[in-house]
């Protein structure tokens, strides 16, 4: 199993870090959030598990759950798809900055969830979250891939990476949007 432990100096780092991550997954606009786990759970070497859960509101919208054998993304399921997109990646988010999840043990959560330990689902549900630091970071890596994924869709450019056009738009890109 490959984790990762991403250890940012600034923003721009993280930035720079993050799109290269993503260069390595081979991704291009439009973004399907789906694929961007599957392929980053290959990357990892475990699973990426998505849950769509009915939180309760207010509260928390989504929790990452890691355990021996894979990563599980519990998210809002009752918010519109983008929501729940932006969700799941601000998720990835701390996994991708290399974040600890909870270790966590209930009769529901083993019914709902057979292969984590129920107490660790309940505890992650009560967490009040990260430290500031943490979740400004997630939320940083979450803003990095969406603002790559809607500058190339709006930019319609090619996934052809090997036409000349194509190179020098994302060139022109490259410090300041996306991972190009």
């Amino acid at each position: 199993m490959k984790r990762e432990t991403r250890a940012w100096r600034n923003d721009e780092q993280l930035r720079r870090g993050v799109r290269q991550l993503l260069r390595e997954l081979e991704l291009d606009a439009p973004l399907d959030v789906r694929l961007l786990c599957r392929r980053l759970a290959e990357h990892r070497g475990r699973p990426i598990k998505l849950h769509p859960y009915p939180l309760p509101a207010p509260g928390i919208f989504g929790l990452w759950i890691g355990t021996e054998d894979a990563d599980y993304i519990l998210y809002q399921r009752d918010t519109t798809v983008a929501h729940q997109e932006h969700i799941i990646l601000h998720e990835i988010g701390h996994i991708i900055s290399g974040h600890s999840s909870d270790e966590n043990d209930d009769d529901i959560w083993t019914q709902l969830f057979p292969d984590i330990p129920p107490e660790m689902v309940r505890r992650a549900l009560r967490r009040d979250g990260y430290e500031p630091a943490f979740e400004r970071e997630a939320e940083m890596v979450a803003t990095v891939i969406k603002e790559w994924a809607t500058l190339l869709d709006r930019l319609k450019i090619s996934p052809d990476r090997k036409t000349d056009a194509a190179r020098r738009v994302r060139g022109a890109f490259d410090d300041h949007q996306g991972w190009l």
